[in-house]
């Protein structure tokens, strides 16, 4: 899917390149899915050093708001992270990555997220991370199964025990804690992905590179198969209250949130995962054996999805 890249070394220019060619690959394809909307790109610049690309997609057929982000920042590690990371004051680092967030229009569409990431430190310290989660306002369990089933397929390419170490790791990241129920269905999440005598650069980075080609297969038959059911005032009611979720996770959790804000990251880019319309209605609770209230039993941890 990505355009090739001019150098065959796996290096921090080449991931780079691979990552700037995927936000591309993906933007044009989403174009394509949604029908009417275009991607909107502005170009930023890192005081600290680096840069990059933002992209958002706004009042199309499918997509409500969304973002396509392509960065890659470097400079003098901040204090607190070089902290958080147990290391001593003074390294360079240097983070590059794709993030995608999409809110659809239809509440019978989910909401996706999709990140991929590498780090590198002056110190020789390199990792992967990323990963893509569902977040469905209705709970649809057919299609849970089959998203869940792809990242399985995704992930036993490359090791069998990647799917269910990385889909424990997303059912306890997107855990809003204080609500006690999950962003929504999880997926994959991971983060540290190192070098080690079990896994080469090349390995990492191959598996890497599948979950970012594998983002917009996945998708679009979720999108096809909901993008046409009608909704009402009750259903939209719902989406918002549960993007209200959404925003909860993203601004007291989400670690690619604060690493932004640590790194004096550009702040609309950082909060383009925000939707644009959410509601929090005082103790709200869906009705008895509504499809909400069945959406809302299955936000929790540990449901084996691909073999529902």
């Amino acid at each position: 899917m990505s355009k090739l890249v001019k150098s065959s070394k796996i290096d921090k220019t080449f991931i780079s390149q691979s990552f700037e060619n995927l936000q591309e690959a993906i933007c044009q394809e989403l174009e394509i899915l949604d029908g009417k909307a275009v991607f909107q790109e502005e170009k930023w610049d890192r005081p600290g050093g680096g840069g990059g690309r933002a992209r958002v997609i706004e009042n199309g057929n499918i997509f409500e708001k969304g973002g396509v982000n392509f960065s890659n920042v470097h400079g003098l590690l901040p204090d607190q992270l070089s902290e958080g990371l147990g290391l001593s004051p003074g390294h360079e680092f240097l983070a590059t990555g794709v993030s995608i967030i999409l809110h659809p229009s239809n509440p019978f569409v989910p909401i996706i997220h999709m990140n991929v990431r590498y780090f590198e430190m002056s110190n020789g310290d390199k990792w992967f991370g990323g990963g893509i989660d569902l977040t469905p306002i209705y709970i649809d369990v057919n299609q849970a199964k089959y998203f869940h089933q792809s990242l399985k397929d995704l992930c036993n390419r490359h090791d069998p025990s990647y799917y269910p170490e990385f889909k424990a790791w997303a059912d306890n990241y997107f855990y809003i804690k204080h609500r006690n129920e999950t962003r929504g269905i999880g997926g994959i999440f991971f983060d540290r992905l190192t070098v080690n005598p079990e896994f080469t650069l090349e390995d990492r980075y191959a598996f890497v590179k599948d979950v970012g080609e594998s983002f917009t297969q996945i998708y679009k038959k979720l999108v096809n198969e909901n993008r046409t059911k009608p909704y009402g005032e009750a259903e939209k009611r719902w989406q918002l209250i549960r993007r209200g979720r959404y925003v909860e996770f993203n601004l007291v959790y989400d670690r690619g949130t604060k690493f932004g804000l640590d790194t004096n990251g550009r702040i609309e880019s950082i909060f383009m995962s925000l939707p644009p319309q959410v509601k929090w209605l005082y103790n709200y609770q869906p009705q008895p054996n509504s499809e909400e209230e069945f959406t809302l039993s299955m936000l929790r941890k540990g449901i084996d999805w691909a073999n529902l």
